[in-house]
């Protein structure tokens, strides 16, 4: 099993920069990366960004690129979203996720274990 804990959100202004931590524990080491994900309101859930544990490559969706970084501390089991530029619709609920499977992170399906969301708010 793994656990994982996340933290950073909040309500922000447009415009504004927010940073979310995912700490994760237990049974790690079968871990192949990390995803942010988020779920707004009558919308099913959508891949944001993801990033190997090994060697660090990342992915984003289209409509965060050059907005949102992803990165990692190994040493803490860590991943951080960091999110500049906030835009009213990226209101939605943020959750991390970790898959031990090798491909195709950006499907929900993919992913063994999952945060229990963070609310994250851009008000106009």
């Amino acid at each position: 099993q793994v656990q994982l804990v996340e933290s950073g959100g909040g309500l922000v202004q447009a415009g504004g920069s927010l940073r979310l931590s995912c700490a994760a524990s237990g049974r790690t080491f079968s871990s192949k990366a990390m995803g942010w994900f988020r779920q707004a309101p009558g919308k099913e859930r959508e891949f944001v960004a993801a990033i190997s544990w090994t060697i660090g490559t990342t992915y984003y969706t289209d409509s965060v690129k050059g907005r949102f970084t992803v990165s990692r501390d190994n040493a803490k089991n860590t991943v951080y979203l960091q999110m500049n530029s906030l835009k009213p619709e990226d209101t939605a609920v943020y959750y991390c996720a970790v898959t031990e499977s090798g491909n195709s992170w950006y499907q929900p399906h993919r992913y063994n274990y999952w945060g229990q969301g963070t609310q994250v708010t851009v008000s106009s």
